[in-house]
């Protein structure tokens, strides 16, 4: 039997993030377009200019309302007529709100894309705000705020807010906004912020998928180029003002059988030169199953299912009054709360003794950098990554540079960033479990002033 040889790897081809290209229409809506052969499904991505500290005293959440209002219906199609266009493309619409401003997203096969941008520009240019649709749109968001409240995870990532930032900061208080604030809020609210903060001078839109064939120019125009509106001076960027004081808060949930963890403080956003080694570092510490945190809690103690670590940008500007959230989440079984924590800081105080080993190191660059072709496969990710960059007052090539930053970044320089980002006697944390049962195993820890809130 005669056997085919068997079928040898080719060299590998080299990748970098796509470059985008940037151009502005007459309406002075700035545009970014990737062509990516074979991307068939085009995304694309509207930053509007529409932050949560925007919004008026007490309706905190009505940039939310707004967001999800985009998708009820225009001054040409009710709710239920522009949900059923949108079906007949083959598109889906999203759009959310968060401290840097208003998402919306649009992903759509490229065959029907002239259709569905028109969909998108009647959303943006003349939404109906219709009264009942706002009415809906209110209730459906107080029915959600019980269940957050209930969720273990979402009660920890609203107490470290309201830890960390003033009370008088729009990010010391839930981004979707509270029972009180969110019930204030009617269409006439929605309509006052949207005529105040969304225009197409202060917007920007991302388009990225296979273009071939497309005048996209031509189809812009025709779409999205008709909205009008002003322009707008620059908003101030109020500065990010944090308390990071070791200290613990545990919100009591009696008789729970776990205890949710989250450990936090500010840090640099992605304009810091330190934001590579920072991410490297971090990645080292409990971003993955083999992690130092997992290689402890999970696989040697058993604790938990597992620890992260991560840092998540809240607010960026290139002055530097930007700020990122550095945090180390998980939950564990309530008897080994304090053990957990205990172990938890030993691995924060070896590490700032010992450092990262090369292997570590050698290991988070393989995963970060040799998994980006995969990661960015979809035009949807491509988009959503460089929808980033403009919210965040990026380069077009800052996500292309920061691969080349990680590849170069050595051991001792991610270490440093690391035990900078993590100093074991400046971590807010924050317990969500049966204080009865872990307050006073915790106090033993020495690792800050304890305090018990109600659930």
């Amino acid at each position: 039997m005669d056997f085919h040889p068997q079928p040898q790897a080719g060299a590998p081809k080299p990748w970098a993030f796509p470059a985008p290209q940037r151009g502005t229409l007459d309406n002075g809506l700035t545009v970014l377009h990737c062509h990516r052969p074979g991307q068939q499904v085009v995304a694309v991505e509207i930053n509007l200019d529409a932050p949560l500290d925007a919004e008026p005293k007490g309706l905190d959440g009505v940039s939310t309302i707004m967001a999800r209002a985009f998708n009820e219906g225009t001054d040409k199609h009710s709710a239920e007529e522009f949900a059923a266009e949108l079906e007949r493309c083959g598109a889906t619409m999203d759009a959310h709100a968060d401290h840097p401003g208003v998402r919306v997203s649009l992903e759509v096969p490229v065959s029907r894309l002239p259709k569905a941008l028109a969909l998108l520009a009647d959303a943006l240019r003349a939404p109906a705000f219709a009264d009942s649709e706002i009415e809906r749109l209110v209730r459906n968001r107080l029915d959600e705020i019980p269940h957050e409240s209930a969720n273990p995870a979402r009660r920890a990532a609203k107490e470290l807010s309201r830890q960390l930032f003033p009370a008088d900061a729009r990010m010391s208080r839930p981004r979707q906004g509270t029972e009180e604030t969110v019930t204030a809020i009617d269409a006439a609210a929605v309509r006052a912020f949207y005529e105040k903060h969304v225009r197409p001078a202060t917007a920007t839109a991302v388009v990225v998928g296979d273009l071939t064939g497309v005048d996209l120019a031509a189809l812009l125009a025709d779409t999205l180029g008709a909205w009008t509106g002003d322009t707008a001076e620059p908003r101030p960027v109020p500065p990010v003002i944090a308390d990071d004081s070791g200290r613990v808060v545990i919100v009591d949930r009696p008789g729970a059988v776990q205890t949710q963890l989250l450990i936090g403080r500010i840090g640099p956003d992605r304009h810091d030169r330190v934001w590579a080694a920072q991410i490297l570092g971090t990645y080292c510490l409990g971003g993955t199953l083999t992690s130092r945190l997992d290689r402890v809690l999970r696989e040697e103690k058993g604790y938990t299912y597992g620890v992260r670590s991560f840092a998540q940008v809240l607010r960026s500007a290139p002055d530097g009054t930007g700020a990122s959230m550095l945090a180390i989440s998980g939950s564990v079984d309530t008897p080994n709360t304090g053990p957990a924590l205990d172990d938890l800081w030993q691995v924060l105080r070896t590490l700032a003794a010992e450092g990262l080993t090369d292997a570590e190191r050698d290991t988070a660059v393989q995963n970060l950098v040799g998994v980006a072709p995969l990661k960015f496969e979809t035009a949807a990710a491509v988009a959503g990554t460089l929808a980033d960059q403009v919210e965040q007052h990026l380069p077009d090539d800052f996500q292309a540079h920061l691969y080349r930053q990680l590849a170069a970044t050595g051991t001792v320089e991610a270490t440093a960033a690391v035990v900078s980002a993590f100093p074991a006697d400046r971590l807010v944390t924050i317990l969500v479990g049966d204080a009865a049962a872990i307050e006073e195993p915790v106090k033993a820890l020495n690792i800050g002033e304890v305090t018990v809130v109600a659930g």
